[in-house]
């Protein structure tokens, strides 16, 4: 019985000890306003909250995530080569190619991919 109280007194007071000298090593010593605003997707948080929204972060962030997307959908193909018919496969995986490079081509001549004029 004494064994598992100091057991469960240890327990309790190394991480209440490690807690306490964490806290206090973590305190900043020098508040500077730029450290602890916090910074999201070039928005000023102190500014208004009306400001119109950048349409080319949204496109390359939707392009991003199309061709994210691809790029899982591709890794499979690998895979799958031994055990399927060659020709099937051949066919499909540049069909599947042919649609995204013409993606990427079509982006590319829109503009899309310009992030700076």
């Amino acid at each position: 019985m004494l064994i598992l109280s100091v057991s469960i007194f240890i327990s309790f007071i190394i991480p209440m000890i490690v807690m306490m000298i964490s806290s206090t090593l973590s305190k900043k010593s020098i508040n500077d306003r730029e450290k602890s605003s916090p910074f999201e997707c070039g928005f000023d948080p102190k500014s208004s909250a009306r400001m119109p929204f950048s349409l080319r972060f949204f496109l390359i962030a939707v392009i991003f995530l199309i061709f994210d997307v691809e790029i899982a959908l591709i890794l499979p193909i690998v895979i799958i080569m031994k055990t399927s018919n060659m020709l099937i496969w051949t066919t499909s995986t540049f069909f599947f190619l042919l649609v995204l490079l013409g993606g990427l081509y079509h982006e590319w001549n829109q503009g899309a991919l310009q992030w700076a004029e």
